[in-house]
Order: C-alpha cells, then structure tokens, then sequence
C-alpha cells in the first residue's frame, strides 16, 4: 500500500465544517486588522497545521495585534511575553515556591503554559531562556525542579522579531529557527490599507482590542482539535510528496533539478523538517479551501514562508545582498510541479 493511501478518507460534510469554521476566525480579523491577509492565511495555516510561527518585520505593523486575534478567536488560554535580555528560564517556564506552612516546595507553572502563547521580540531573550522555549515547542512539555510538566493541548507560540535593531538581541539559532513552522515578514500597508486602518481605530474609539466586543462566535478548543485532525487526514498523492521532498532536496543542493551555482549562495539547506512542513501545510491549505485533497498550488504557495528561516546563506551571498526570498524563488523555478 502507499504511503498517501494510508491516512482514512476526509468526508466532505467535514471538510464543509472546517471551511466554515476557517471563515468565524477570518470574520474577527476582518475586525481587528486591515490588508495583512497573508500574514492572517499563515496564521490559521500553522494553527490547523499544529506548528509554530515567527512573524517578523519593523515595529508597528500588527504583529502583536495579529497574533492576539488568532489566540482570542479560539476559546483557549493566551498568555503574551514581552521577551528582553534579562528574561530567565523561569520566568516563562515557572518555579518551585516554598510554603512555609506546609514546609514543601509547591510548584507554580509560568506563562508558556496557555494554548497560545505570543513571545513578542523572540531575539531580545539570551540563549538560557531560548533554550527553556525550544524544549517547551519541542517536546510540548517543561521541566520544572525536575518534574517534567505537560503544555495544554492544542499548544502554538506565536514569535515576533524586529530585524531592524540589533543592539540587546540573541540571534535564534538554527536548531530553534527549524523549530518554527513557517515564517512570515510582513511589508508596510498601503495608502488605501492605512486610511482604512485609521478608520477602524477612530470607529472603534480604542487602540486597543478588547474580544469582548467583537463580534462572531469563538471556536472552541474541540474545533482547533477538529480543525487538526480533518487537516491530517487530507489526501496527498506520491507526487505532492516527491514536489516536497524535491524543493527541500534541491535546497541541499541535490533534488532532481539542482540550481546551478547554488552551493556559493547556501551554505546549510533546508532539513526533512521542511519537507513535512509542506506536506502539513499543504494539506491545511486544501482543507481550509474546502478540498480533500492536496495539489501543488497548496504547496508552491507556501515554499517562502517555510523555506526562507531554514537557508542558511554564505557570506559571499550576504555581502552581496542576496536574500533567502530570492534563493527560494530559484528554488521554485527549478523544481518542476507535478
């Protein structure tokens, strides 16, 4: 039997829920943030998927606003950490406290553990606490005085960086970059985007959201469970998978259709991680679009978002100028679609 044939068929009663369920969250972004659709599509593509997200772009842009209305469109728990240099491990994880009445140490969990949790400039935490969040986006779970503690299920860090400063930051490594589903930069709004911006906040009266007031029902957390389980059971033929395993291939400078000279501009490609990832993401994408089945567009839309964090560049490529956009670009001409 083949791989693809393994997974149960998706009934198309379901993927008509998970599409109208995928409309409730758009409806509240539609309430809280103008322009930025890709950054909201990535958004609840990482969520149906089960992955992470780091959202990255100069100061201003919604990011924080973005990832709070995913988080508050779903009837989870949502904790935000404002990441700086003197942020410790158990700061986020949380600690042992000793009660002196009892004469025990008592064990007080920290904010990463909430269904969605928002680490506002990831960059700006040393390598000690990004380690204790690599372990907890890893392995769903913390090790707190010892004891291993699980995260709640669903579990999605949503993780913002500027890329502008660099004065007080840690840059990710490349293990924890991998870690990260996908990776979205956001651009400046347009003219039109940025007047009707200020039109919502003068209509609203406030700079800030408050869900309360916004309409549509929340999803609840046996709907994100829904929405993950249909997403994996999505159809994908043996050829979405060799497309896949193609592009993350020619990365590494191997694949079926190798870029000629791409071993002067990459230095690491992209691990299998990234294969699954298409693959996952994919199969939310042709969910979410009301298909039970994978085609190449649900993974060719994504390469960027997946690809771009897992390239690591060499020198000769930075000084001169080369981005990982326009590698993954090359990337994408060269690899046939099926």
């Amino acid at each position: 039997m083949p791989a693809s044939a393994a997974a149960p068929t998706l009934a198309a009663d379901d993927v008509k829920q998970a599409k109208a369920l995928a409309d409730r969250i758009r409806a509240r972004f539609s309430q809280t943030l103008i322009g930025q659709e890709h950054l909201r599509e990535s958004l609840i593509l990482t969520m149906v998927a089960g992955g992470h997200i780091l959202i990255e772009s100069v100061p201003g842009l919604a990011k924080t606003t973005a990832a709070q209305t995913l988080a508050t469109s779903v009837s989870g728990t949502f904790k935000r950490i404002q990441c700086t240099p003197d942020l410790m491990p158990s700061d986020i994880v949380g600690t042992q406290v000793f009660d002196f009445a009892t004469q025990k140490f008592t064990t007080q969990v920290g904010p990463i553990h909430a269904n969605f949790v928002l680490l506002d400039e990831i960059n700006r935490s040393n390598a000690k606490t990004q380690s204790a969040m690599l372990e907890a986006m890893a392995e769903g779970a913390s090790t707190i005085g010892g004891e291993r503690i699980a995260l709640p299920k669903p579990f999605m860090v949503i993780a913002t960086q500027n890329p502008i400063e660099e004065e007080g930051t840690f840059a990710l490594p490349e293990a924890q970059m991998d870690r990260f589903m996908m990776k979205a930069v956001m651009t400046y709004p347009t003219a039109d985007e940025e007047k009707r911006m200020l039109a919502l906040l003068t209509r609203r009266g406030s700079d800030m959201i408050d869900p309360m007031q916004l309409q549509g029902d929340r999803l609840s957390m046996r709907d994100v469970e829904f929405l993950r389980a249909a997403a994996k059971r999505v159809y994908v033929s043996d050829a979405i998978m060799q497309y896949a395993v193609d592009i993350a291939a020619t990365s590494r400078g191997a694949g079926s259709h190798p870029v000629q000279g791409l071993g002067s501009l990459v230095r690491l490609g992209a691990s299998p991680r990234a294969s699954i990832a298409l693959v996952r993401i994919g199969q939310a994408n042709a969910l979410l679009k009301g298909r039970e089945y994978v085609i190449p567009e649900d993974v060719k839309s994504v390469v960027a978002d997946v690809l771009r964090h897992r390239l690591v560049l060499t020198f000769e490529a930075l000084a001169d100028g080369v981005t990982a956009d326009q590698v993954v670009d090359r990337i994408v001409q060269a690899v046939p679609v099926p």
